[in-house]
């Protein structure tokens, strides 16, 4: 299990933009990196056009599994967002983690309108239905 993820601020940024943006739908994506370190970002679509889950379209998962693997990175994260709530994995969320990865689940605080700056993320490790907090460590670029 990883105890923190460490990414930039141009990674975090670019996921907050994502889901920004799916709103009020739920957005997803996967982290590429290597150990606790992410490199890439990757938006992928969601295929249920829900406010309340998501599956990553098939073909678009592929490519960016596709586009880290070239990179010679790991799937080191997934991504998605609660745009109305909870801060936390939903049962289904726990139901349906398959990958040892950091969960990261974005969500916009309560009350708030869809503003860029009002959504927020924390960092999760599901195994074996248990959940523990994984904590997110935002850098700036070097």
């Amino acid at each position: 299990m990883i105890k923190k993820l460490i990414l930039t601020r141009n990674h975090w940024q670019a996921m907050r933009r994502h889901v920004a943006r799916r709103a009020p739908l739920e957005a997803c994506g996967l982290l590429g990196g290597k150990n606790d370190q992410v490199e890439i970002t990757l938006g992928v679509r969601n295929a249920d056009r829900s406010p309340l889950r998501f599956r990553m379209e098939a073909r678009a998962q592929w490519r960016a599994f596709r586009q880290i693997e070239d990179r010679g990175l790991e799937l080191v994260g997934i991504y998605h967002s609660h745009p109305n709530g909870p801060a936390y994995p939903s049962p289904t969320d726990v139901a349906e983690a398959m990958y040892p990865v950091v969960q990261v689940v974005w969500w916009l605080e309560e009350g708030a309108k869809h503003s860029l700056s009002k959504w927020q993320a924390r960092g999760f490790w599901i195994e074996g239905g248990r959940v523990s907090e994984v904590a997110l460590q935002v850098i700036n670029p070097e």
